[in-house]
């Protein structure tokens, strides 16, 4: 135990992110700037009169990145890029070396997926830690590899929804229903090309689910029509959570706990990204990432095998071997 504590100790020391004293501002730059938590995230850290506002850290840099083969990229990044540069004073430099160079920690912000391995590497190259925002990786393979790389470069890293934060589901876990037993949770779950199905919005839900039940998911089977997503997960000792991915409906975010003692249902809320932006700057300044690697990837694995069980016609599949297939490949 001694020992375990001095080395904590040397790593608070050596690291750069414990460099800047506590009562001066973070120098945060964002990695792509094509979605709205660009925008979002900037005014919660970077306007003190926002209701919101969070302390500790402002964006000072941002990399234009964008997919022009996403449209929901592609159609977005000039005009976020722009408002950043006008509204907020955000220097936009021509590379990630170069903003890596003049800020403390970094939000990789790409809203695709498949670029977040290659843009981190100079971000990890650089020592800066690192929020990676969902999802993580365009594919569980390069997941493994993101957090491999951060291990070896010792560099914390880490990534979460802002489903897992708000304060509705803050106030559902709270609830006293003894032993959770299982949980449903339900939620948008739009689909895009390039990305496995349920990476690119219904990890929204998923991570819900996850927050509710915690790691320990078994095998997965999933049920897939047009327009809906019904994925069942067996976690260890019999428990049971489900998600229920919405399209081309009503598609609120809602989690059902299932305790021993009671069932609890989330309740709406005036739910913002604030309080994902507090635990980002908390970890930015801490280096303690909020989220274990362990969890987001088998938050990843939970969805790669539910494509894995749709690809079977519904048969159900271990986490253990789709994670054991993406290692492979991550190689």
């Amino acid at each position: 135990m001694r020992v375990l504590i001095a080395v904590l100790m040397l790593a608070c020391c050596c690291s750069p992110f414990w460099s800047v004293g506590a009562a001066e501002d973070l120098r945060v730059g964002m990695i792509g700037l094509d979605t709205s938590h660009v925008i979002s995230f900037t005014k919660i850290l970077n306007d003190p009169s926002d209701p919101k506002h969070v302390s500790g850290a402002r964006v000072v840099a941002g990399f234009k990145g964008g997919s022009p083969d996403n449209e929901t990229s592609a159609t977005r990044v000039d005009e976020y890029t722009a408002q950043l540069e006008r509204d907020f004073k955000v220097e936009i430099v021509p590379t990630i070396e170069e903003l890596c160079a003049k800020v403390d920690a970094v939000l990789l912000e790409s809203v695709d997926g498949r670029p977040h391995l290659e843009q981190v590497k100079p971000v990890l190259a650089a020592k800066k830690p690192v929020f990676i925002d969902k999802p993580v990786a365009g594919s569980l393979a390069d997941a493994i590899k993101i957090y491999q790389l951060a291990q070896e470069s010792d560099v914390p890293c880490f990534s979460a929804s802002s489903y897992r934060y708000y304060d509705s589901m803050r106030a559902l876990m709270q609830q006293d229903v003894g032993e959770v037993k299982g949980a449903i949770s339900y939620g948008p779950a739009h689909l895009e090309v390039h990305h496995p199905d349920l990476f690119w919005y219904g990890v929204h839900p998923v991570e819900a689910l996850f927050t509710a039940m915690g790691t320990g998911c078994e095998s997965v089977v999933r049920t897939a029509t047009p327009d809906t997503d019904v994925v069942t997960g067996v976690w260890s000792g019999g428990r049971v959570g489900t998600l229920r991915g919405l399209r081309e409906q009503a598609t609120p975010h809602v989690v059902i706990l299932f305790g021993a003692k009671a069932v609890a249902e989330q309740k709406p809320g005036e739910d913002s990204y604030a309080p994902l932006v507090q635990e980002v700057v908390r970890f930015f300044q801490t280096g303690v990432a909020p989220v274990s690697p362990e969890e987001t990837l088998e938050i990843f694995a939970f969805m790669e095998a539910a494509d894995e069980s749709k690809r079977q016609g519904g048969a159900p599949v271990k986490i253990s071997e789709v994670m054991e297939k993406a290692r492979g490949k991550s190689e």
